[in-house]
């Protein structure tokens, strides 16, 4: 027999295809096609588990046919084998076996004869009427799996297999290795739209399996889907009919060459119109996911809530409901012995949760570090801690998870493992429970794991582990227990302050950073102290909020020696931080500024911290104060001689604030800055010098220093 090649139709010109295809595309999206689709749709109500034969399908056509064409060694490993071994256990095959059968045949016959591929798909679809849309797809392709399946075998093993040579001389198929290059792009374009077909039939198949507990049919982002997957189905079986009439196109062509990419171009159009379906139904798909997991976490924290108001034998239950549920990872960092473990360590503890952002200050952490350890040392406060960073996975990259480390490694409580094992329900909880937004907040568990405070960290700072264990009842007792004094505002802070209280000197407490004020006031307080005969220490407290101009200032007094200071900036920052959990601690237990004097003293010292000037307290023993802003301050010791004389009689404290109060200036402007994440934000703030109310504004804060 001698070589010819087969007369092809005139390959029409791309632009003419592309208008061909545009015009085809379009007629059959509209609403007539939609409605001829819905139309052969009949369902009988039959259940089918689809993804055995999905996973055949996908052994067939992509594992074996795909990888060969993509020039790839196809090699059955042990899983593959233990697939298809459990695979031929499938029963439901035997009931499947003449239907997938039958839509082969119809597939072979209509399209051996070259006629039109909507009327042929249209065929199919009347006759696998009574199934689920998913299961259309899935058995059609099932069938095409079939024929490609049997095509292959006998073209691949015609050079070696007897029986195949004479079935593929019987067909005159054409040897695929002799003329692979030519055959090739038909191969690949066939191989692109299966893949196409493939993904479709995936996400069709996933929309079946979604939870109708979460998502029902008639849910937006699932009714939204369901309107498409009728065509998307009608254009997946479409494709089927097109690759059948690609694989029937090779009968008859063993001696003939194949010199026209036409169809392979066909193809190619047609797997990007079936891969611009997957891309919506994907998107649909992540909706309809997006959905469910709101339903989900929306359940879960539901379930949280009712978790708090329920009573337990122990704090399982609330820890890993918060912290992780599953017993597949150790969830927890040990930060002392760095290995990780799991929540068994906090069973029927006391458990404060640190919950914080990635801005966690080191000054935090050091303090937390020294109340950790001493209640370690002590053990008569036997509570555990436990970091949880709240993080935006948005926002994560690899900057973030140093940070995270980093963090972590300062820390000797325990933290979790990793920020992303916490659920969106825990972390709605947190913030819209517990108030959480940016500044961290301490979370005490009992060993029950009831809640003995939504956030324990004003309480934490002003008394330490003195407020175990860190309940409301415990803090008002504390509170019963103070008065204004000296020692209520350097507590835990600096030794060497407390000592001089008790030795009775005259201490003045000052602050600011106006250091030509700082300079006039020391040297002035110096020389009053000479002059009245009086011993006199002075210690520096800063400034809040502002870490590296403190850093700065204390490199100025460590050279010009103003007067003693704290050499840290933690010091100075954990001065100002008990102040403000002060007045925080006070709202919350509902104190106003008229009827009570700690309050109404914090607020004064924050209102001079707000001033552009310094600030000064003067005391002696545990009660005496006198306080002024910087001006008055520095003016009372500048006209120490008409006040030195009521020392004798009054003493020097008292002699300041008797000067004060009869010479207070005429015009003021104070500010009381308070930072707005903490949540607590009096109403009423009344003036410290004159009572009247303060005027309220919002300020806009971005100090980068």
């Amino acid at each position: 027999m001698s070589n010819h090649t087969r007369a092809l139709p005139p390959a029409a010109t791309p632009k003419m295809q592309q208008r061909k295809e545009r015009q085809r595309f379009s007629t059959s999206d509209d609403s007539a096609m939609t409605k001829q689709v819905q139309a052969t749709h009949a369902p009988d109500g039959r259940e089918i588990d689809v993804k055995p034969i999905l996973q055949i399908v996908d052994e067939i056509l992509v594992r074996f046919i795909a990888r060969t064409v993509e020039g790839y060694e196809v090699k059955r490993d042990q899983d593959a084998l233990e697939m298809t071994a459990a695979l031929a256990e499938f029963d439901m095959l035997d009931s499947l076996a003449y239907i997938i059968n039958k839509i082969s045949c119809e597939l072979s016959c209509k399209c051996s004869g070259g006629g039109d591929a909507h009327s042929s798909t249209m065929v199919l679809l009347n006759y696998i009427s009574s199934y689920a849309w998913h299961a259309k797809v899935v058995l059609t392709l099932a069938a095409f799996a079939v024929i490609f399946g049997e095509f292959w075998l006998v073209a691949q093993l015609s050079a070696e297999n007897t029986l195949a040579k004479s079935v593929a001389l019987l067909k005159q198929l054409p040897d695929i290795a002799e003329n692979f290059m030519s055959m090739k792009p038909h191969f690949e374009a066939l191989i692109r739209l299966v893949k196409a077909a493939m993904d479709v039939t995936m996400c069709i198949v996933e929309f079946k399996e979604l939870p109708s507990e979460y998502i029902s049919e008639d849910t937006p982002p699932m009714s939204v889907a369901s309107t498409h997957i009728p065509i998307a189905s009608y254009w997946v079986i479409r494709s089927i009919v097109a690759c059948s009439s690609q694989i029937s196109s090779f009968i008859g062509m063993r001696n003939e060459s194949i010199s026209s990419t036409t169809e392979a171009w066909e193809l190619s159009s047609l797997a990007h119109k079936v891969s611009s379906i997957y891309e919506h139904l994907k998107n649909q798909l992540v909706l309809c996911y997006q959905y469910i997991d709101d339903k989900r976490h929306i359940e879960a924290f539901h379930n949280l809530i009712r978790l708090f108001e329920t009573v337990h034998v122990d704090n399982m239950k609330i820890l890993r409901a918060l912290i992780y549920a599953k017993d597949d990872v150790l969830p927890l960092v040990d930060g002392t012995a760095k290995s990780r473990v799991s929540l068994e360590v906090l069973r029927r503890k006391h458990v404060l949760l640190l919950i914080s952002d990635l801005d966690l200050s080191q000054e935090e952490i050091l303090v937390l570090d020294n109340l950790y350890k001493d209640a370690r040392a002590r053990g008569d406060t036997q509570y555990e801690m436990v970091w949880i960073p709240i993080v935006d996975k948005a926002t994560w990259n690899d900057m973030s998870k140093q940070k995270f480390e980093y963090l972590q490694s300062l820390m000797a409580w325990y933290s979790v493992y990793d920020p992303f094992i916490i659920e969106p329900s825990a972390v709605k909880y947190i913030k819209e429970v517990w108030n959480f937004s940016k500044k961290a907040i301490l979370v005490a568990l009992d060993p029950q794991g009831r809640l003995s405070s939504p956030n324990a960290v004003h309480m934490i700072w002003i008394w330490g582990n003195l407020a175990f264990p860190f309940t409301s009842e415990k803090e008002e007792s504390l509170w019963k227990q103070e008065i204004w004094s000296l020692e209520l505002l350097v507590d835990g802070i600096d030794p060497t302050v407390l000592e001089w209280m008790t030795e009775g000197k005259l201490i003045c407490l000052y602050g600011g950073e106006d250091l030509e004020w700082i300079e006039k006031f020391t040297a002035t307080a110096i020389s009053v102290a000479k002059a009245g005969k009086f011993e006199l220490e002075m210690a520096y407290a800063g400034k809040s909020n502002a870490k590296e101009r403190m850093q700065k200032m204390i490199k100025t007094f460590t050279t010009r020696k103003f007067s003693y200071f704290w050499p840290n900036v933690t010091s100075i920052w954990f001065f100002w931080t008990r102040l403000e959990s002060m007045l925080y601690s006070k709202l919350l237990h509902g104190r106003t500024v008229e009827k009570d004097e700690i309050m109404s003293e914090v607020m004064t010292v924050l209102s001079f911290d707000g001033s552009d000037r310094g600030w000064a307290i003067f005391c002696r023993g545990a009660t005496e104060m006198a306080r002024a802003k910087g001006d008055s301050a520095l003016r009372c010791l500048q006209d120490f001689d008409k006040w030195k004389g009521r020392i004798e009689e009054d003493g020097v404290v008292h002699a300041i604030n008797d000067y004060l109060n009869k010479n207070k200036p005429p015009h003021h402007c104070n500010r009381l800055i308070l930072p707005g994440s903490t949540g607590g934000i009096p109403q009423k703030v009344v003036c410290a010098e004159c009572g009247r109310q303060m005027e309220k504004y919002f300020m806009y804060r971005c100090c980068v220093e």
